[in-house]
């Protein structure tokens, strides 16, 4: 396992990092086994990632509890805990620039983190994340919710404090990177979403704001075993169900399958699209640590063979530069597919 710097923290963490949506079950991702999912967690730490990310809203808190159920059986060195506070009210996925006012009160933020203190079993979560970010909060005349995470950070509640992006919103980042205000921002960044590279991670890199790359598989469609019959496999309640849906699904699979093409071409039968879908994350120096959902131990080896220093050649990242397609994942029906 490759370490990287975190921002501008003397944290060096594991390139990969542990997503944690999946083992949250309630069935969003399909079932899933606690029991396996703690044992998928202690290896992947046995086997170096040092940084697990989390949610308040993934399962309702099940996956604090089941990474603290990991972190209790745990005695090796320090695994760093990401987790999230998500606002009171969601603004609808459409909305292009909604009031930050009043969605993080200084006080549900307290009562948030002190909750998600007690489901993980920690005295302080090394990084905690407002889930979504909205470029106003830097208008506000009184940030409370800048001010409630400095509270907290300063109680020694949490070490350090970022944001969430939206889904297909990277430039609402923008501003706030510059700003140098938060230690990390997360964002979407894959295949099919490589816009965080133009603007936003230059100005991550600039102030020393930590990058996390989320959904490098594009909700598992670049892991590349999809086919026709796939959407038809995921229950009433998965995620997928919605993000794929309509139309969504087939073009995904077109664009997989052209994608597919153009890897085989350049590296043969040995050099598979999930590899080349981590591999890209990781060639952006912008990166502190990319965080795909392991639901199992074979998944986790398969992630961790990606981690040897081997960036992909500037070749095939001009080919794939392609296959941008910012989509709308919360509401497929939005027109805003350019592709």
């Amino acid at each position: 396992m490759r370490y990287r710097k975190f921002g501008k923290t003397d944290w060096r963490v594991s390139e990969i990092g542990f997503g944690g949506w999946q083992i949250g079950g309630g069935g969003a991702f399909g079932q899933v086994d606690d029991q396996e999912s703690v044992q998928t967690l202690l290896a992947a730490w046995e086997r170096g990632i040092n940084l697990v990310d989390t949610a308040q809203m993934y399962g309702k808190g099940h996956s604090e509890t089941v990474i603290g159920q990991a972190l209790k059986a745990w005695k090796g060195d320090h695994i760093y805990v990401a987790s999230k506070v998500q606002p009171v009210v969601w603004p609808h996925p459409n909305e292009t620039d909604p009031e930050m006012d009043g969605r993080y009160p200084r006080e549900y933020i307290r009562k948030q983190c002190e909750e998600s203190l007690t489901r993980l079993g920690v005295e302080t979560i090394d990084l905690y994340q407002l889930h979504g970010w909205f470029p106003r909060g830097l208008e506000l005349e009184q940030r409370e919710w800048l001010e409630a995470l400095q509270e907290l950070q300063q109680e020694g509640k949490i070490r350090e404090f970022g944001v969430s992006i939206r889904d297909y919103r990277p430039e609402d980042g923008l501003a706030l990177a510059e700003a140098g205000l938060v230690a990390a921002e997360q964002v979407v960044y894959n295949l099919f979403e490589q816009r965080p590279a133009d603007t936003l991670f230059p100005a991550c890199e600039q102030s020393g704001t930590a990058v996390l790359a989320r959904v490098p598989f594009d909700e598992g469609a670049l892991i590349g075993a999809w086919t026709a019959e796939t959407y038809d496999t995921f229950a009433p309640g998965d995620v997928r169900r919605v993000y794929f849906k309509g139309d969504r699904f087939p073009k995904t699979l077109e664009k997989v399958e052209a994608m597919k093409q153009v890897v085989q071409q350049y590296g043969g039968s040995e050099l598979s699209l999930a590899e080349v879908a981590l591999r890209f994350c990781l060639s952006n120096s912008a990166v502190s640590c990319v965080i795909p959902g392991m639901r199992n131990v074979k998944e986790l080896e398969a992630n961790l063979k990606v981690s040897d220093g081997k960036p992909l050649p500037k070749e095939l990242l001009e080919q794939l530069k392609t296959f941008n397609w910012p989509r709308n994942y919360h509401n497929p029906d939005t027109k805003v597919d350019p592709l």
